[in-house]
This record gives structure tokens, C-alpha cells and sequence, in this order.
């Protein structure tokens, strides 16, 4: 059984002609009808990285420093040192709270995710989340709130799971997968039901099967070095937007963390990343559909300390400035270009910046949107 990515399209496109996506996707008309957006890619650059080694070293992050030129930079995002876990999760809620480095629990706030789908109505196929690994990154797809809670969160791909060599192997040994582990089996049942068309319409379950597929021969499983798991996570991001066109896709790193015990690795996960984000940019741009209408943040949860340890290499948990204040690039075509913000924002406001982008509204977030933003 062969599937390629024209046989996904092709499906899709049938399955549109036949009526099986209703209006609220087909349409993909901007939420605010003033602005030009109508997509948002949010990337957490985490793992820590410092504003020195990104905006700081232009040549170390090519991409993002175009996006730098061509958009709005927030130079002075106040972070919190929340851990990864918290720290990240704060971006998607725009509440800080503290989680503990192996804790693996949903918070008690919404996420952005939810105050979408809850006051837009969108269906899950419109909000995904592409992680780098890690059974705490799932927390980050909706929170315990009363008022939203799963029937509210975002799809999650792992971009370093389903997409991995073992079950790309067994792909190849039996054409399509027999019996599924049952995270898999879980995964491959929700992304059937966010898709448009009753729960057991063939055509819905045929096009997640063949995205699956589509993913697994285009060499996500394949890709290699210390980024690995962030790089497959860019390139689902990328193949997600590409394929779909979602109202949001969230994208989460987190192979930076390596800093701890090699200030060199570190900085090769920082290009290495900056290139697989290139890829997803120019994918973006090549696409007649998402090149003018949308946008995208990008910003760290974190810093790292003003200086190495004993072992070369970088933590976080000086309290510097290299470790509270990092830089946020927002590139799109309702924001500003070539513009340098430089009072005090903080990394919560994002959370409410793209909540009112898209006229919903993060009722229980603490940050504000962010300044100077729009055009």
C-alpha cells in the first residue's frame, strides 16, 4: 500500500466536494474581519535559550532573525523560572505557576486552545499542538477548568512517537499498521473524530490513515542529530499547516535543555532548530492559501544563566537578566515591520495577543496583549 501525499490532497479534496466540510472550515474567513490573519503558528523555542545566542549571534538563527527584520521584536519579555513544565505551559495559559521537572498533570487554568474553541465553536481539527516528546507535553492540550476542559483542548502530535523508526518499520512489513500500542490507537481515534464528518464516516478515517502514512514516507522518522525530536515536531507543524490549514498550530521544542552539560550542543540545537524553522517559514510563504494571512510568534519560556557552570555548560537559576528577559519575534501581515519594542512585556501576554487576534477572550489569563503589535 502506497500513499503519498497527492493521494492525501486528492482525498481531501473530494471529501470537500461531497460536502463532508461544513462551512465554518471551508470558508477560513479571518475571526476579526479587519485583520488579515487567519492562521497562527506558535513556536515555544524552549529548552532555555538566551536572547545571546539567538538575536544576540544573527548568524546562529538566520530564520529568526529575518523574521526579527521583517516583524515586531519584543526585546525585553519578562519570563518566570517556573521549570520547562510550568514555564511553557504559562505561554498557553497566560497564568505562571510553578510545575515541578517530573510532574505530569493537567493545570487548573484553560489554555488558549480552549478559550478558542469554546467562544469560536471551532471543531479540534482547527487547534493542534506538535510536541518534541514526553508525556507531560500532552498537559498542555487543555486544563481541569470547569468551564472547558477536554471537549475544548487541541489535537497533540508527537513528533518524536507515532513518527518513529519502530513503527514506521512496521509500516513496512505489513503496509499498515495491524494492531496499534494503545497510546497510538488513542491518538489515531482522536484525530479521526477532529476531523470534519460523523466519527465513522470512511472518508474522514481514510484521510487521517493517509496523512499518518503520507507522514511516515516523507522521512520524519528518519530525521537524525541532537535536534531530532524538535526537528520532526517543526516538520509535522509544517505538513499539519500545509495540509489542513488549522486556525492554530503550537509547536513545542525542547532539545536546548541539553545547555545543562554542553554550551556547545546547545548552540547546535539553537541552528539546527533555526534551520527546521526556515523550512516551515518557506513552506508558509510557498503556499498561496497561508502567505498572506499567517502569523507567527515565536519566543523561548525561559533564559539560562549569565555564565557556565563547572561543566561548560548552562543553567538556569541565577536570576539574571539572561535568564528573565528573553526576546519574542511575531511576524504576520497585521503586524508591524521592522519594529523593536523595547518596554517590558511578559511571556503570559501571548495567551490573551492571540486570543483577541481571533476575537476570543482569555478570561482567567493575567497577561495583556502585547503593545505595539499591530500595524
Amino acid at each position: 500500500m502506497t500513499l503519498t501525499r497527492r493521494d492525501l490532497l486528492k482525498s481531501g479534496a473530494a471529501a470537500a466536494a461531497a460536502g463532508a466540510f461544513p462551512a465554518s472550515l471551508s470558508a477560513r474567513t479571518a475571526l476579526r474581519p479587519e485583520l488579515k490573519t487567519r492562521h497562527v503558528l506558535l513556536v515555544a523555542f524552549a529548552g532555555g535559550i538566551r536572547t545571546r545566542e539567538t538575536l544576540g549571534m544573527p548568524a546562529n538563527v538566520p530564520t529568526l532573525a529575518s523574521l526579527a527584520r521583517e516583524g515586531v521584536v519584543y526585546s525585553r519579555t519578562r519570563t518566570a523560572n517556573l521549570g520547562h513544565f510550568g514555564a511553557t505551559m504559562s505561554l498557553f495559559t497566560g497564568v505562571s505557576e510553578a510545575r515541578g521537572i517530573r510532574e505530569n498533570a493537567r493545570g487548573p487554568d484553560p489554555t488558549l486552545f480552549e478559550y478558542l474553541r469554546k467562544d469560536l465553536g471551532l471543531p479540534a481539527s482547527e487547534v493542534w499542538i506538535s510536541t518534541s516528546g514526553g508525556a507531560q507535553q500532552t498537559n498542555y492540550s487543555h486544563g481541569l477548568h470547569p468551564d472547558y476542559g477536554t471537549a475544548f483542548g487541541a489535537n497533540v502530535l508527537d513528533g518524536d512517537g507515532i513518527f518513529n523508526s519502530e513503527f514506521k518499520t512496521i509500516l513496512e512489513s505489513y503496509g499498515r499498521p495491524r494492531i496499534l500500542e494503545p497510546a497510538e490507537s488513542d491518538l489515531l481515534d482522536r484525530m479521526r473524530q477532529s476531523l470534519p464528518g460523523d466519527e465513522g464516516d470512511a472518508q474522514a478515517r481514510a484521510t487521517v490513515e493517509q496523512y499518518i502514512m503520507d507522514e511516515l514516507t516523507r522521512g520524519t522518522s528518519e530525521l537524525r542529530g541532537p535536534n531530532s525530536a524538535d526537528a520532526k515536531a517543526l516538520r509535522v507543524a509544517r505538513n499539519l499547516l500545509s495540509i489542513f490549514k488549522p486556525k492554530l498550530v503550537s509547536v513545542v521544542l525542547q532539545q536546548a535543555d541539553v545547555a545543562h552539560g554542553n554550551f556547545n550542543a546547545y548552540v547546535e540545537v539553537i541552528r539546527k532548530n533555526d534551520a527546521a524553522l526556515g523550512e516551515l517559514v518557506e513552506a508558509v510563504r510557498a503556499d498561496p492559501d497561508l502567505a498572506d494571512s499567517t502569523a507567527i510568534i515565536v519566543l523561548p519560556e525561559f533564559g539560562r544563566d549569565s555564565d557556565l557552570n563547572s561543566r561548560r555548560g548552562l543553567d538556569h537559576g541565577d536570576g539574571s537578566d539572561d535568564l528573565n528577559y528573553v526576546s519574542t519575534v511575531c511576524w504576520g501581515p497585521d503586524f508591524r515591520r521592522g519594529a523593536e519594542v523595547g518596554e517590558t512585556v511578559r511571556t503570559i501576554d501571548v495567551c490573551s495577543t492571540v486570543c483577541d487576534m481571533f476575537g476570543a477572550r482569555a478570561r482567567f489569563a493575567r497577561g495583556k496583549r502585547l503593545p505595539k503589535l499591530l500595524a
